[in-house]
């Protein structure tokens, strides 16, 4: 069988953050996506952002499975073999990194994940090096569409512990606390964010 997943938000949202990525990732070294899911992300993000190294991430086998299955078909892409990184431990196999990003996790995870994505992305990276965000997020406690509230209210459904988060009240001051300052939000489509933290310290 074809260990290749596929995700339908990934062609639609792929270029846009793209965009965004292409301007505020450095210009080489190695970016460590967490939560890398199928791995289309990854593939398309390292085939047009050349010479960066895009080392991918995901505690799940089956979708590590599927990310080195896509990166075997885009051999000219710099993309190492996809590492087991769980976002909550702020910890694991990665020792340095010049960029962190993470797409559409932190709703769809424990709140301790994004505690241990900051955590974890304060230890690698450098100041001024940027840690990206993407998805779905509150506004000063309020949805920014009805989509999202609905949204919102179906992954709490699934699991008590999920659910979109409040940029301002809880995810701002999570990442301050480890040491990073906001540095941009971008408006992306289907009402989602890209947000842009920056290291204001020294590793560690």
């Amino acid at each position: 069988m074809d260990p290749r997943l596929y995700a339908p938000a990934t062609q639609r949202n792929r270029q846009p953050i793209l965009d965004v990525l292409s301007r505020v990732l450095p210009a080489s070294g190695t970016v460590l996506e967490i939560a890398s899911g199928t791995g289309e992300h990854a593939v398309w993000f390292a085939q047009h952002l050349r010479p960066l190294t895009w080392q991918t991430s995901d505690p799940d086998p089956e979708m590590r499975e599927s990310i080195a299955a896509h990166a075997a078909d885009a051999a000219p892409a710099r993309l190492p073999h996809p590492l087991d990184i769980v976002a909550r431990a702020a910890s694991g196999p990665a020792d340095a990194a010049d960029a962190v990003v993470c797409i559409n996790m932190i709703h769809i995870a424990p709140w301790e994940a994004a505690l241990g994505l900051f955590a974890g992305a304060g230890r690698l990276l450098a100041q001024g090096a940027p840690l990206v965000l993407y998805g779905p997020f509150k506004r000063r406690g309020e949805h920014t569409a009805p989509s999202n509230a609905g949204f919102d209210e179906s992954l709490r459904a699934q699991d008590p512990a999920w659910g979109v988060r409040d940029l301002d009240g809880e995810v701002v001051p999570a990442a301050e606390a480890e040491g990073f300052v906001l540095d941009e939000v971008v408006e992306m489509p289907a009402n989602n964010l890209t947000v842009v933290f920056r290291k204001t310290g020294p590793q560690g």
